[in-house]
């Protein structure tokens, strides 16, 4: 039987049904006529049931009646009784566009960086990735989080993790489009350079997707330390197949890499890790061991394979050691892999990060004993290359919704896109994304330079150089401009952007992950520092990048002369190293946009971040920076 509530929502006793034949007739109410229209009142009709003479019921109805306050005349009332207003002045959805050939910094330092082969490929991507994969399976892999189940129904261990099916159709999209292989299949030149425009593209469907590509991607030079391993694992972590199954690797063809190195008394200071590892025979490089411990930060824990840090109790007591250990033994049953918890986390909703303990778990050592770090830290360089490319792949997002909501929004007698103070907080947006692209798509290029010289014998070019160094300071400034950059462009919504139907919280939840993933603020500042002490001469190529725009912007020479004047006082370097890697950026950021960018984008980077004619916030360019011209370069033109 229906409450007295649920009874009054039925049709025929809610408020707003047309009376006339067959209606009930109206529930008694206490509400005098006259106060119908002004106000909202709930009248209950009091009944009970009773028994008539014969026996049958007799049921006196409970009904509420609601008065709702009324903002159409009495003849709309009579034809839509519930419609109160007419809506206008909404954006139309943003969909339906290519996230490639739209995004002209991006198509520019395609061409530009010596991958123009990929333009075609990226723009079917980008046409792919702007329809359903924007609209609904980022939001569904969000909204749908994945589900841990450490026990099957008849109480075997399993440590599986669900995921909707919005999360498998995006791996799926990223491994057949090769976002995780595509610099270790291919021989077309300039191959890291495509990646990051297909990865940068992709990103703009959802940014969770992206860690287990990553990881896959950054796992191949880690395995090529140890060759017999390579030669087993690497076709199966470059294949463009996605089979999502927890069985062996070798069955299904493929397989997704993750990684595990921190743990709860550490975190970033991995040289405390307690995980010991055993040896099974002998030990060493290539051997087998049992791995005791635990890792509170497991990313992707339903991948097939992840690289471990443990410390390795050899005869010798060879230290902290790099492993290779599979969820599924040779023998097809389940390692000693346990996971505890999913992690609760600010966003990045739609990738499962979990805690596990390892058991007695097989694995087997890649590098040598003792150099784990070294061993990971080829895997930790190309996660952090992505940390860059999906921080400018969240800023495209950011402006471009920005600016699609400002051009088609009104507000005080005009579009908002047309307000002054309003279009100076736009270019500014655009003026970060398209630097955050163009140092991205440069540091791309860097690895592909580096990556040749390795092959030609090379282990210091300046190729080499320059990547190490310019990774470390575009990961830290990239990823720091990233949160607030997508606050400011969820402000330019409204109310409507602060809503997660918009999109835009996700996104914003999403901007600080990268800047934490792979080394926080300090510990990148510090990294600068000793990939400086190493080799000095990193500090000399990193300079010859910056200064082939010399002469072409005097802001950015006089900051560049300030820059090598920060490392006259070596004794004070450590604590000023978050403002020295900052200048470091922004002067190679400038240097870059001097060099490929038109003017209205440069002049208004170099004079607000360079020459200090801007404030702190978004929004504060100079008033005679060509806001125009910077917004009509972001806002594709279908859509303005």
């Amino acid at each position: 039987m229906l409450s007295p509530t649920r009874a009054a929502a039925r049709p025929g006793h809610g408020a707003g049904v047309p009376r006339g034949a067959g209606a009930p007739p109206r529930c008694a109410s206490s509400t005098p006529p006259g106060a119908r229209g002004r106000r909202v009142g709930v009248a209950r009709a009091l009944g009970s049931a009773s028994l008539l003479p014969d026996g049958a019921l007799r049921e006196r109805r409970f009904c509420f009646t609601t008065r709702v306050a009324s903002t159409v005349s009495q003849a709309a009332r009579g034809q839509s009784p519930w419609q109160t207003h007419s809506v206008f002045n909404q954006v139309p959805p943003l969909q339906d566009i290519d996230l490639f050939e739209s995004n002209v910094p991006l198509v520019e330092a395609v061409e530009r960086e010596g991958a123009g082969w990929v333009r075609s490929r990226a723009s079917e991507l980008g046409r792919f990735v702007g329809g359903e994969p924007k609209q609904e399976w980022g939001r569904l892999a969000n909204e749908n989080r994945p589900v841990l189940h450490t026990h099957d129904r008849y109480g075997n261990r399993i440590d599986e993790v669900e995921f909707h099916p919005a999360w498998h159709q995006l791996m799926r999209m990223g491994v057949e489009h090769e976002l995780h292989c595509l610099p270790w299949r291919s021989e077309e030149p300039f191959a890291h350079t495509a990646r990051a425009a297909l990865y940068m593209t992709a990103m703009q469907a959802e940014a969770g997707f992206a860690c287990p590509i990553t990881m896959t991607f950054a796992v191949v030079p880690a395995l090529r330390a140890q060759p017999e391993l390579a030669a087993e694992w690497e076709p199966l972590v470059t294949a463009n197949t996605y089979d999502p199954r927890l069985i062996d690797a070798t069955h299904k063809g493929c397989a997704i890499s993750g990684m595990a190195m921190t743990e709860k008394q550490g975190g970033s200071d991995v040289r405390s890790n307690t995980t010991v590892a055993h040896p099974l025979g002998g030990g060493g490089a290539g051997a087998e061991y049992e791995l005791v411990g635990h890792k509170w930060f497991c990313s992707a824990p339903m991948s097939d394979v992840f690289l471990v840090l443990a410390q390795a109790a050899d005869a010798d007591g060879a230290g902290l050691s790099c492993f290779l250990l599979p969820r599924i033994l040779p023998d097809g049953s389940r390692n000693a892999f346990h996971i505890q918890r999913l992690k609760d986390k600010l966003g990045n909703h739609s990738n499962a990060s979990s805690e596990i303990e390892l058991h007695g778990a097989w694995a087997r050592m890649v590098g040598e004993p003792g150099r784990g770090v070294a061993t990971i830290i080829e895997m930790v360089g190309h996660t952090r290359l992505d940390c860059v490319i999906g921080s400018a792949a969240g800023m495209r997002s950011a402006v471009l919704t920005a600016t699609h909501h400002t051009a088609h929004r009104s507000a005080f007698g005009k579009l908002l896109i047309d307000q002054p103070l309003m279009r100076n907080v736009l270019a500014d947006l655009c003026v970060e994304s398209e630097a955050s692209t163009i140092l991205a798509m440069r540091l791309a290029r860097a690895y592909d330079e580096a990556h040749a010289d390795a092959q030609a014998g090379e282990d210091s070019s300046d190729a080499q150089l320059f990547k190490r160094l310019a990774t470390a300071v575009g990961k830290y400034w990239t990823c720091k401009r990233a949160p607030n950059h997508a606050f400011e462009a969820l402000e330019c919504l409204g109310g409507a952007g602060y809503v997660e139907e918009s999109g835009m919280p996700r996104l914003y939840r999403e901007a600080p992950l990268a800047s934490i993933w792979e080394g926080s603020g300090n510990v990148m500042s510090l990294d600068v520092l000793r990939a400086l002490g190493r080799s000095p001469r990193s500090l000399e190529v990193f300079l010859a990048e910056i200064e082939e725009a010399r002469g072409a912007n005097a802001q950015l020479d006089v900051r560049v002369a300030e820059l090598k004047g920060e490392f006259a006082d070596p004794e004070t370097l450590e604590a000023r190293a978050r403002r020295v890697v900052e200048s470091m950026a922004v002067c190679l950021q400038g240097s870059l946009l001097v060099r490929y960018a038109p003017a209205p984008v440069a002049d208004a980077f170099c004079a607000s971040r360079l020459g200090r004619d801007g404030g702190l916030e978004y929004g504060t360019l100079p008033p005679g920076s060509d806001f125009g011209a910077i917004i009509d370069r972001t806002l594709p033109a279908a859509l303005a």
